[in-house]
């Protein structure tokens, strides 16, 4: 059988992404049950950018399941002194049973999919943050009991956490609206494939430059860091650029009176979100960084079994 990566809520067809999440449900309420799915399985974790809650998340998944996780930065591969991405992943597929990457350009990420004869897992990317996005949707379940229909709000950068809740949303039928400075939009061809996907499941994907248009009436209010890794150096620049795309209390306002309010962490408060939002009573962040691990062991036992 064809082995099966995961490196874009892009590639999954809506059943097997609402599969998925129901499988995080039931890894969260019976942790027994996935308890030896990944007995005798090696699961390569390599990191290229820093990582807290995807590193802990991953390796802990792993572990708790009956398997050994290795976790392996760039430095300490010959990555790091110049090997190609494609003779890594020939290499690794003969000693683990899947590998899940952290790292920068996406194209690395498809050149080691295809490469590797293993799934190969996209823990983060500079075009798509899709283990994030099956965390976010199983949370939204949880609080709202059910995804079609909703309206999700966000409002910051048009990134790689932005296009995957742009296709999650697409493909489980919500209303998901974006607002963005001018210049800092997601990626046209995103937004163009969600708008087709997303006028066969009833679903609405919307991009407009307007923070009240995004948070009116919405069931869920998401926001990101303004400068993701690698843009440090343009810190400054982008406070200036995204000061008025942040959630604060105005926000809230304008959103459902029973808004749920996410945030992908880490977070700057103060400046893309209000430290009493994100500390205050409609935040769901730290039960959305919890569902990291859930979500997980459900794609992980889904890619292994």
């Amino acid at each position: 059988m064809d082995k099966q990566d995961f490196l874009s809520i892009e590639d999954i067809e809506p059943k097997v992404l609402t599969d998925l999440l129901d499988a995080a449900d039931d890894a969260k309420k019976k942790p027994k049950s996935v308890g030896s799915a990944l007995k005798g399985k090696q699961v390569a974790l390599i990191f290229e950018k820093p990582s807290t809650r995807t590193r802990v998340s991953f390796e802990v998944a792993v572990e708790s399941m009956g398997g050994h996780a290795l976790v392996l930065r760039s430095d300490e591969l010959q990555l790091g002194r110049g090997e190609t991405i494609e003779d890594t992943g020939r290499v690794l597929s003969g000693y683990v049973d899947a590998i899940v990457v952290r790292t920068f350009e996406h194209d690395r990420l498809l050149r080691l999919a295809a490469s590797s004869s293993v799934p190969v897992v996209n823990s983060l990317s500079d075009y798509s943050h899709p283990c994030q996005a099956l965390a976010d949707y199983q949370t939204v379940r949880e609080r709202k009991g059910k995804l079609e229909g909703l309206s999700l709000g966000y409002i910051g950068d048009g990134n790689n956490v932005a296009h995957s809740l742009m296709f999650g949303g697409a493909k489980l039928g919500l209303n998901v609206r974006i607002a963005t400075p001018p210049g800092h939009e997601p990626q046209t061809s995103v937004t163009e494939r969600c708008e087709q996907i997303a006028a066969g499941t009833g679903g609405t994907v919307t991009v407009t430059n307007v923070v009240a248009e995004a948070a009116a009436g919405a069931d869920v209010l998401y926001t990101d860091v303004w400068a993701s890794m690698g843009q440090e150096a343009e810190a400054d620049k982008r406070r200036n650029i995204f000061e008025k795309y942040s959630i604060g209390p105005a926000e809230l306002d304008l959103a459902a009176d029973d808004v749920i309010v996410m945030h992908c962490l880490p977070a700057h408060r103060g400046e893309e979100i209000a430290a009493e939002v994100i500390d205050g009573p409609h935040s769901v962040v730290w039960d959305q960084a919890e569902n990291r691990l859930h979500t997980q062991k459900a794609l992980l036992a889904w890619l292994l079994s």
